[in-house]
C-alpha cells in the first residue's frame, strides 16, 4: 500500500520550476489524455500506468532521475495546449505522450516543436502528424487514420463489399479517418452512399442509424472511437442492423469488447498494432499492468504503445546526455531501431512515423474466450512495409524529394 500512495504522489506532481528541475536533474514526462470522458478507459489511467513501468523498466539499469505527471485535456484543444505550454514553460516537463484526440494532438506538436520539446502520438490518431503537419520534434508511436482507414477499407472491399455509409465522430480524428477510408473505397471501386457526422460523446446514435439502414449500403463504417464506437454498437444491435448490413469499426480497442459483450461483439474484425496475447514478452507485461490498473484491466495497443515509446525516449535522452534538445533526441530515435519484449521491432521514418506491423484481429465466440481479456484472436498480419502511407505519399517537409 506504501509503495502505491508513493507512486500516486509522483505520478500527481506538478508543481516544479525549470531551474529546480535543472538544479536536481530531474526528467519530467507529461501524459496527456483523456481521463474523465470516452476515452478515459482507453487511454486515461492506464497509459499513466503504462508510462510509469517504462521508467521503472528503464531505471534498473539507470541512474537517472524521472518524473511522470498527468493532465487531462477534457478534448478540447485549448486546454491541451494551454497545459502544454505551462508544463514546457513553468513546470520543467521535457516530453509530452499519448495525446488522443486529433485535434488537441495537433496543437500540443506545434508547441513542442516551438519549444523544441518532444511530443509523442499513442492515442493521437490524424496522420496529418506526419504528414503536412509534422515536426522535427514529434514521433506518432502506434497507429494513424491512414493505416487504419485504408486497412480496414481493403479488408473490407476484398470479402465483396461495394457500398458503404459512415457514422463520423465530428472533428480532425474522425474527419481524417471518413477521408482515408474513402480514398480507398473510392481507388477500389467502391461508392460511398452517404454519412452522418455526430458530436464527440454523443448518447443517441438512432438517428444516424435510421440513415444508415435507409441508405441500404452493404456496410456502415463507424468512423468514431472509444465509448462512442461502444454505444453505436450496442445501439445498432437494437436496431438489428447486422441482420441486413455488415457494421465495421474502423477504430475498435481492446476495452470495446467487454463493454458490448461477446455475445453481441463476437465475429467483429478490428486492426490494432499489438495484442497482449501475442507472445511471452506481451503476455508478462499484461500481467504486470493488470495487477497495478485501478480497474485491474489489461493493456490496449495505445497504452502499451505509450510504454514502448517512453523506453525508446528514454534511451535516446542517455544517448544524446540530455532532455534539452527535443529535435536532438527525437534525431537519436529516428538513427537507431528500437526492440523492446512488448513492441519488438519499431523503426522511426524521417517523417516521425514509427514503423511496425499491425494486426487483424477477431472478436472470439463466447465459447472461444477463457477469461475477461481473452477477446481476440489474431487472424492475419501486415507487415511493416505495407502498413502505414508510404514516405512519399505524406507531404511532409522533412522528407526530402529524390
Amino acid at each position: 500500500m506504501q509503495k502505491a500512495i508513493k507512486v500516486a504522489a509522483l505520478l500527481t506532481a506538478m508543481a516544479v520550476t525549470p531551474a529546480l528541475a535543472e538544479q536536481n536533474g530531474t526528467l519530467r514526462i507529461g501524459v496527456m489524455n483523456d481521463m474523465s470522458s470516452v476515452y478515459s478507459d482507453f487511454q486515461g489511467p492506464g497509459s499513466v500506468l503504462a508510462a510509469q513501468m517504462a521508467v521503472e523498466d528503464f531505471n534498473k539499469t539507470s541512474k537517472r532521475k524521472i518524473e511522470v505527471i498527468s493532465a487531462d485535456h477534457q478534448n478540447k484543444p485549448d486546454v491541451g495546449a494551454g497545459i502544454a505550454r505551462r508544463w514546457f514553460d513553468a513546470e520543467g516537463v521535457d516530453m509530452v505522450i499519448d495525446l488522443p484526440n486529433s485535434a488537441v494532438a495537433l496543437a500540443v506538436s506545434d508547441i513542442g516543436k516551438e519549444k523544441n520539446k518532444v511530443v509523442i502520438g499513442s492515442g493521437a490518431g490524424t496522420a496529418a502528424l506526419t504528414g503536412a503537419k509534422c515536426s522535427p520534434t514529434f514521433v506518432h508511436w502506434t497507429y494513424d487514420t491512414w493505416a487504419f482507414g485504408h486497412g480496414t477499407a481493403k479488408g473490407v472491399i476484398g470479402q465483396g463489399a461495394k457500398t458503404f455509409f459512415f457514422i463520423t465522430a465530428d472533428y480532425a480524428f474522425g474527419h481524417d479517418l471518413e477521408k482515408q477510408a474513402t480514398d480507398e473505397i473510392n481507388a477500389s471501386g467502391g461508392k460511398v452512399l452517404g454519412a452522418v457526422r455526430l458530436p464527440l460523446g454523443t448518447n443517441d446514435f438512432s438517428s444516424a442509424l435510421l440513415q444508415a439502414q435507409a441508405s441500404k449500403a452493404d456496410v456502415i463504417l463507424l468512423a468514431n472511437a472509444g465509448g462512442d464506437t461502444v454505444n453505436t454498437i450496442k445501439q445498432a444491435a437494437d436496431f438489428k442492423v447486422p441482420e441486413k448490413q455488415k457494421l465495421v469499426a474502423l477504430i475498435f480497442d481492446l476495452q470495446s469488447v467487454p463493454a458490448i459483450g461477446l455475445g453481441t461483439a463476437q465475429g467483429l474484425q478490428a486492426i490494432n498494432a499489438w495484442y497482449w496475447d501475442e507472445n511471452d514478452g506481451t503476455r508478462d507485461f499484461a500481467k504486470r499492468y493488470a495487477a497495478r490498473h485501478p480497474k485491474k484491466m489489461y493493456p490496449n495497443h495505445m497504452q502499451a504503445g505509450v510504454y514502448s515509446a517512453t523506453l525508446d525516449y528514454l534511451k535516446a535522452v542517455d544517448k544524446v546526455g540530455s532532455p534539452s534538445d527535443g529535435k536532438a533526441v527525437v534525431d537519436a530515435m529516428k538513427a537507431t531501431p528500437s526492440d523492446d519484449p512488448v513492441y519488438g521491432k519499431v523503426e522511426i521514418r524521417a517523417d516521425g512515423r514509427a514503423i511496425h506491423p499491425l494486426y487483424l484481429l477477431q472478436v472470439k465466440t463466447p465459447a472461444e474466450s477463457k477469461s475477461e481479456w481473452d477477446v481476440f484472436k489474431i487472424v492475419g498480419t501486415i507487415p511493416a512495409d505495407k502498413a502505414f502511407r508510404p514516405l512519399s505519399e505524406g507531404g511532409c517537409p522533412l522528407v526530402k524529394s529524390n
